[in-house]
């Protein structure tokens, strides 16, 4: 019997007018680009670059990521349902995102971006890192609030009991885990950035974000429930996993490429 634990059962909509619902993941979801932009548009005046350049990036950026999680959901975990049925992958209310497919939709967003502006890609990129970084820790937390992508069971004091998917024993929160895991390589790609005022070593940003943020996920993954079952039951790794390790690979490259040129931005003030 487990004395000691949280029950979760949070209603995941904070409210509803007839048929429409405002719900926690949503708000949180537009949270991360809200305080993205915040913490870009200091980035921006700190290298005196416009306003109107960030806006164009946002744009680019919201445009990879939705399209970037959902083609990398549908794809990645379920490619069989949905090359069956192609008109649901647009149906993307019914829910269904990947972190993994929003990491490539980043990567080629903004390739397109410094191309059409004429721009430093690794000096885009690096910069994105941090924003993504605390991106994390909100959709993370937006997945609690839905009482999704949890643990396993666990006799640990803070389990956590998803009332509202039927669940009567404690599960790790491995949203919180991962949440709080993102929180801090924010903190570190934040300071890292601040600490030389822009002028870092370019490419250390992003690939620190890929070594930390897929290394973390990597691990956490052995304590979660299968996404899906029915493809994952026989894995030694499951898809979360196989996905991490291609951009821990290229973090670790990246970051061996960055100290070896030692490039630096020049920052005009």
């Amino acid at each position: 019997m487990h004395l000691l634990v949280i029950p979760w059962d949070v209603n995941p909509e904070i409210f509803r007018i007839g048929s429409f619902a405002v719900r926690w993941y949503g708000l949180l979801f537009a949270s991360a680009f809200l305080f993205g932009y915040l913490i870009m548009n200091k980035i921006f005046k700190n290298e005196n670059l416009s306003d109107t350049a960030l806006d164009r990036l946002t744009i680019y950026m919201a445009v990879g990521v939705i399209v970037g999680a959902r083609l990398g959901h549908c794809f990645f975990y379920e490619p069989g349902y949905y090359l069956s049925h192609p008109l649901e992958i647009i149906k993307i209310w019914k829910g269904g995102l990947a972190s993994h497919g929003a990491a490539i939709g980043i990567l080629l967003a903004i390739w397109y971006f410094v191309r059409k502006e004429k721009m430093d890609y690794t000096w885009a990129i690096d910069r994105i890192a941090i924003v993504v970084a605390l991106a994390g820790l909100f959709i993370r937390t937006g997945n609690l609030m839905n009482s999704e992508i949890y643990g396993v069971e666990t006799t640990l004091p803070w389990g956590f009991v998803f009332l509202r998917e039927g669940e009567t024993v404690p599960k790790h929160p491995t949203q919180i885990y991962e949440g709080l895991s993102y929180l801090l390589i924010f903190i570190l790609l934040y300071t890292i950035y601040w600490r030389k005022k822009g002028e870092h070593i370019q490419g250390l940003l992003i690939s620190l974000a890929c070594i930390l943020i897929f290394t973390a996920r990597f691990f956490i993954e052995f304590i979660k429930e299968d996404q899906v079952p029915e493809i994952e039951a026989g894995m030694n790794l499951n898809i979360g996993q196989w996905l991490s390790i291609p951009f821990i690979i290229l973090g670790f490259v990246w970051l061996y490429f960055s100290l070896k040129n030692k490039k630096r931005a020049i920052i005009k003030r």
